[in-house]
């Protein structure tokens, strides 16, 4: 079975593909979208990553085997199991088939309509009337294949189910309010059904449908354009005075411009949508700050021995004021049936902790077998209570375990 590393930034819709298909298949994938791992617009630039990526577009994958791959749709069929390729050669074709559908027909209208709302596209009424045209008859089309099935190909969510969903992510959350999506209840149904179904919900979450289309905000966009330098007092002064100035200030900007090329020369439309998502408020800002580095602890766990360096090294700087430590115990074990389901439970759990990992580590175990397991762990986090209740983002799973604070003076 493969296992290896997913590169991208939070909420990659283009990631999300490949963090499912891992869900399905069982695939141990660890997701990198923030330091010491992985930052993007800093590592994707590197020469160590651009070896092995060399247009350094995210998401990008290598196996533990040194194994890279890039591209959305190619990393997503290799992780994926014969299931979600299509078990016969007709339905891997079909499965193709949906695949290249959402690439060509559904991406380039949605991006039509959608970045204008979020602010990173000049609104265009005419291209924008186009793209809602172009939108229904994709709909049109999925609406009815989906008469008489529940999902694109086969019985069963496929390659084809999971790719279509992510690529009208952003129009179900962004502009298809219920008088637009009306007339395709079919594609309604299957969409609601896949990001309802766990595999899903591990990597997306709650998928909330748009109640309202949303419209061009100008100022949002205006706010988002590169602001250009007022000149100075000095440039400002007489002819004879300013040419050789702004000669020199010229030579020394086309040398900048050299050395750094303009970030935004080199995002693509998905990296541009991260770009537009508001910056969230530290939920740890009101906490002192503390001498304990928990980058520095985890690069010692990933990288040395654990019993013989991290582990000495974590008490050794641990921040007793600063931190607190706490156990973990599933409380339904009787739910837990086949054990790559319930790792399955723990490596969801983590990818939607993902923001928290900064501020917290955990180590947490599945113990038994089929249909005879339990769940705990040890989680750190910052500050002395649970951290999932700062954020609503943390709260979907903490629930469905108990949890002990311990005495790290204990002995």
């Amino acid at each position: 079975m493969a296992a290896g590393t997913l590169y991208t930034y939070p909420e990659n819709w283009r990631a999300f593909k490949a963090q499912i298909a891992a869900q399905y298949s069982g695939t141990r994938l660890k997701v990198a979208t923030s330091a010491p791992a992985f930052t993007f617009g800093q590592t994707n630039r590197t020469p160590a990553f651009l070896n092995n990526f060399p247009l350094g577009k995210v998401p990008a994958y290598q196996g533990d085997d040194g194994f890279c791959l890039f591209e959305s749709n190619a990393i997503a069929h290799y992780l994926s199991n014969d299931t979600l390729r299509g078990a016969t050669p007709q339905a891997a074709a079909q499965v193709l088939q949906w695949v290249s559908f959402a690439d060509s027909e559904i991406i380039p209208p949605a991006s039509a309509w959608v970045f204008p709302t979020l602010g990173i596209m000049q609104f265009n009424k005419q291209a924008t009337e186009q793209a809602k045209e172009d939108v229904k008859k994709f709909l049109a089309v999925l609406n009815q294949h989906l008469n008489t099935r529940t999902f694109l190909v086969g019985e069963r969510v496929t390659l084809a189910d999971i790719t279509v969903v992510c690529s009208m992510l952003w129009l179900y959350k962004q502009v298809l309010e219920p008088s637009f999506r009306q007339p395709y209840p079919n594609v309604t149904r299957w969409f609601v059904t896949c990001v309802n179904q766990p595999q899903f919900k591990a990597v997306l979450g709650e998928v909330k449908l748009c109640e309202k289309m949303a419209q061009f905000d100008a100022k949002k966009f205006a706010e988002m354009q590169p602001k250009k330098e007022t000149p100075s007092k000095k440039e400002k002064g007489g002819k004879e005075a300013g040419k050789p100035q702004e000669k020199k200030e010229k030579k020394k900007e086309e040398k900048k411009e050299e050395k750094k090329p303009d970030p935004e020369e080199e995002m693509d439309d998905c990296d541009a949508v991260l770009a537009a998502e508001p910056k969230a408020k530290d939920p740890f800002a009101h906490l002192p700050k503390s001498a304990f580095v928990m980058d520095e602890f985890k690069r010692k766990y990933s990288n040395e021995d654990t019993l013989t360096v991290a582990i000495p090294h974590f008490w050794e700087h641990f921040d007793r004021e600063g931190y607190s430590i706490w156990y973990s115990q599933y409380k339904y074990p009787e739910e837990l049936t086949l054990t790559f389901k319930s790792c399955n439970l723990i490596t969801g759990m983590f990818q939607r902790l993902d923001k928290l990992r900064k501020n917290a580590f955990a180590s947490v175990i599945l113990f038994g077998t089929n249909n005879d397991s339990s769940i705990s762990g040890i989680w750190v986090f910052r500050g002395q209570e649970l951290a999932f209740t700062l954020s609503e983002d943390w709260q979907i799973d903490y629930e469905s375990y108990d949890w002990r604070k311990l005495d790290p003076d204990f002995k």
